[in-house]
C-alpha cells in the first residue's frame, strides 16, 4: 500500500519516536538496567545518564523529596532546551513547502510529459530535468536534514535511562500513584497523549483521508496503542515522563504551526491526493 502524499511523514516520525525506546528497553544488556552512580563505568553513563539522574535527585530534594514533581520539571527543561533546535526545523520545513508549491506546477507538467514514455532513458531524461528545475530556483529538498532528531535522541534517551536506573524514584508516590509501579490509568493517559500528539502532526488533507481510509486508521491508532501496552509494564515513572513530553510537544506543535505556516490563499484549489 503507497502512503498518501501529507501522512508519511507523521506515521515516519511517530515510528521514530516510539521503536528506539522499545528497542533500547527491551533488548538493554544489565548493565542499562543497575543503578547509576558516578562511578558507572561506559562514556554514555558518565556523561549523559549520571547527570540526569543528579539533576532529578537534586530538584526533588529541593522540592522535599516530590519525585514526581522533579520527572516533570526535567521533562519540561529538556523540551525547552531543544526548541530551539525544533523552531530551525520548522521554519526549513515551512520554506521549503512554500517553495515546493511554486514548483509543484511545473513538476506536474514534466510528470505529465513522460507518463506514457516506459523507456529507461525516458525516465534518466525525466529525472534530469526535474534536477535541473530544482537547480533553477535553488531548491534542495534533502536540504531540510534531521540533525534536530539526531541530537535529541540521546538526550531523550539518556534521560529515561536515568528514570530508571535511579533507584529512588521507586520509593516515592506521586498524585494517585506509586512511581515505581505500572499505574493503568496513567498508562492509558500517556497512550491518549501519544495519539493526539500523533493527530497534530498531521496536515488538515492527511487527517481526512484517515477518517476516511479505515487502514490508515488503523496505523494511526498503532503506536499510541504500542505505547499504552508498554507502558502497562513499566513503573509509572515512565508513563509520567512520556505523557508530560507528548503534551508539550502537542503545544509546541500548535505554537510552530501558527508561528510559520501561512494561510492558503481562499482561492487556490486543493491539490488531488
Amino acid at each position: 500500500m503507497t502512503m498518501p502524499r501529507g501522512w508519511a511523514k507523521p506515521a515516519r516520525l511517530a515510528w521514530i519516536g516510539i521503536i528506539p525506546i522499545l528497542l533500547l528497553s527491551g533488548c538493554s544488556p544489565a548493565s542499562q538496567s543497575a543503578p547509576i552512580s558516578a562511578s558507572s563505568p561506559g562514556f554514555f553513563n558518565h556523561y549523559f545518564i549520571y547527570p540526569f539522574s543528579f539533576l532529578i535527585q537534586s530538584i526533588a530534594n529541593a522540592f522535599d523529596g516530590d519525585y514526581g514533581l522533579s520527572i516533570i520539571l526535567m521533562t519540561v527543561l529538556i523540551r525547552f532546551a531543544i526548541l530551539p533546535l525544533m523552531m530551525n526545523q520548522t521554519k526549513k520545513q515551512t520554506a521549503a513547502k512554500e517553495k515546493m508549491a511554486v514548483l509543484q506546477p511545473e513538476l506536474d507538467a514534466i510528470r505529465e510529459k513522460y507518463k506514457d514514455d516506459t523507456r529507461p532513458e525516458a525516465k534518466q531524461q525525466q529525472q534530469a530535468e526535474v534536477l535541473q528545475l530544482y537547480r533553477k530556483h535553488q531548491f534542495n529538498p534533502l536540504g531540510i536534514g534531521c540533525l534536530p532528531m539526531l541530537l535529541q535522541w540521546p538526550i531523550t534517551l539518556a534521560f529515561y535511562y536515568a528514570i530508571r536506573r535511579t533507584p529512588e524514584i521507586a520509593a516515592h508516590d506521586f498524585l494517585w500513584f506509586s512511581l515505581g509501579k505500572p499505574d493503568i490509568v496513567l498508562s492509558l493517559i500517556a497512550a491518549a497523549v501519544y495519539y493526539v500528539q500523533f493527530r497534530v502532526s498531521q496536515s488538515q488533507s492527511a487527517q481526512q483521508l484517515q477518517n476516511s481510509n479505515p487502514s490508515l486508521a488503523f496505523l494511526g491508532l498503532l503506536s499510541p496503542i504500542l505505547m499504552g501496552v508498554f507502558a502497562l509494564m513499566m513503573p509509572a515513572a515512565l508513563p509520567l515522563y512520556w505523557a508530560v513530553g507528548g503534551i508539550f510537544l502537542i503545544v509546541q506543535t500548535i505554537w510552530l504551526h501558527k508561528r510559520y505556516s501561512k494561510p492558503a490563499p481562499a482561492d487556490r484549489p486543493v491539490p488531488a491526493e
